[in-house]
């Protein structure tokens, strides 16, 4: 462990010179408030005392410890007895405070805005529950449930990834290819409970879904690309496509999913999340799915279907269009973060060996391939046969909460509908008229219930604030009801009696 003795840690922060105009106290001053405010100094971690790093210097103590001083009275150091100096944390977070001993405003020297050919921070930002784990009724979509999670064949994959042959494996430098023993495993355990037969050279790793739509966008759209997408949809796919110059047109859903009459002969993609519709969970029927297959083919379109939530549906899920097309114009995207780990980050697309061989070109330059440490331990997380013990530990997990929701929400939340569906890690709600879900998740927030509002889901989220999400994948069963009846309260909804 590191400490303020370490002469690794400060040898690079001073450059003191007596051949300077200013005097050693003032470099000594500078270098320090320097490192300050480039955060090259942790504010859990002391100083050098004064003797140490006088001596270092080569200066007198008493130079040392009037620079010190100097700097506690500007509020850039905290005195604290018999432990040293230590950075004072408010003096990173005040915005008046300027580099003045360098003579530059912190992180004020370039225009970056002006500078940028793609304006990522202005699209819509995403569902941020950064506590979620700490929350009573955390209703997040999208994380996980540390009681269900495999802690003990995770660590055991992990574990023997690290074996001396099998680091053999994967260590080296893969450049554009994946870990053989995974691609065959998704090959052989994930994708034909979808319906999907592809040979190796049809599958690429990504780092989750959203690297995928990333990758597919950069690779095949720009400007006067027309992409159709579900209203209400995936935001983020909708974000990453106008930012490939891409023109996304909104294309309206209802209970059977999105309509295909209502896609425009001349858009090139439509992009959509069949299986469960993404936010209200609608499966898209097999009429609609046969009817879109044949305008891709009608209108020489793409199809890039998301299958998310695909692993955690019924008993006898739908097949995915890609397993139902014969033209190879279905691009299957497909991820782990719904049953193994969001913060795993690796998923996969399923298309034509030719786009294969283009998105691995691609990807060479952006990240050469994902960890092969990583790829290997969910290889074998697979290979033993977790992924399916987990798989029917969360469904049935799953389908107890959705139950003990619908329930709840009958309740304790009567005016409030959601649509009928038969699975999904989600549900989807819309309020009474009126219903502000913004001002309703602060109330709600208070009293430790997280919830996500559905203005996000739409292309333009300001006229659609009565909708929310409410997630199932993070909380515990015994905790659904009472986190509803908090819901109703913040709701301004007086519960029943239990």
């Amino acid at each position: 462990m590191a400490t303020r003795t370490d002469p690794a840690i400060w040898s690079g922060l001073f450059r003191i010179s007596a051949d300077s105009g200013q005097t050693l106290q003032a470099q000594i001053r500078q270098a320090i408030v320097a490192a300050i405010l480039d955060r090259q100094i942790a504010v859990s971690m002391p100083l050098p005392s004064c003797r140490i790093l006088a001596e270092k210097l080569g200066v007198a103590r008493g130079t040392v410890v009037l620079a010190f001083q100097q700097l506690v009275d500007q509020g850039f150091l905290i005195a604290r007895e018999r432990r040293g100096h230590f950075v004072n944390p408010d003096v990173l977070t005040s915005p008046g405070h300027v580099r003045g001993e360098a003579g530059q405003l912190a992180g004020a020297a370039i225009d970056w805005k002006a500078r940028r050919r793609i304006a990522a921070s202005e699209m819509p930002e995403p569902s941020k529950q950064e506590n979620w784990i700490k929350s009573s009724y955390p209703f997040v979509y999208g994380q996980f449930d540390p009681a269900l999670f495999p802690t003990a064949e995770w660590r055991e994959c992990n574990r023997m990834a690290l074996a001396v042959l099998e680091i053999r494996n994967w260590a080296s430098d893969m450049v554009d290819r994946d870990d053989p023993l995974l691609i065959e495993q998704i090959q052989a355990r994930l994708l034909p409970r979808r319906g999907i037969f592809a040979n190796p050279d049809e599958i690429i790793v990504t780092l989750g879904a959203q690297n995928a739509l990333y990758m597919l966008a950069t690779l095949l759209m720009g400007r006067g690309t027309r992409v159709a997408m579900e209203e209400p949809g995936y935001p983020d796919a909708r974000s990453i496509f106008r930012l490939a110059g891409a023109e996304v047109v909104p294309v309206p859903v209802d209970s059977d999913g999105i309509l295909p009459d209502a896609v425009p002969a001349d858009c090139g993609f439509v992009f959509v999340t069949p299986s469960h519709h993404c936010p209200t969970m609608a499966p898209l029927s097999e009429e609609r799915r046969a009817h879109l297959i044949a305008d891709a083919e009608k209108h020489d379109r793409i199809i890039i279907e998301d299958g998310y939530d695909a692993q955690l549906v019924d008993d006898a899920p739908p097949q995915a269009l890609r397993g139902i097309d014969r033209s190879g114009r279905v691009v299957y995207v497909g991820s782990l973060s719904k049953t193994l780990a969001p913060g795993l980050r690796l998923g996969y697309i399923v298309a034509p060996a030719g786009l294969i061989a283009e998105l691995r070109a691609l990807r060479r330059f952006m990240l050469r391939h994902p960890p092969a440490n990583n790829q290997r331990a969910v290889a074998l997380f697979l290979s033993l046969g977790h992924h399916e013990a987990l798989v029917r530990k969360l469904s049935s997990a799953f389908t107890e909460r959705r139950k003990r929701l619908s329930q709840a929400i009958d309740t304790f939340l009567p005016e409030w509908r959601s649509p009928a569906v038969p699975g999904g890690t989600s549900v989807w709600l819309e309020g009474p008229p009126g219903t502000d879900t913004h001002a309703l998740a602060e109330a709600a927030r208070a009293r430790g219930v997280l919830i996500e509002p559905g203005a996000r889901f739409f292309d333009r989220p300001e006229r659609h604030s009565r909708f929310l999400r409410l997630g199932i994948s993070s909380i515990s069963l015994q905790h659904i009801e009472p986190g509803i009846r908090e819901l109703a309260t913040a709701a301004g909804r007086r519960p029943a009696a239990a």
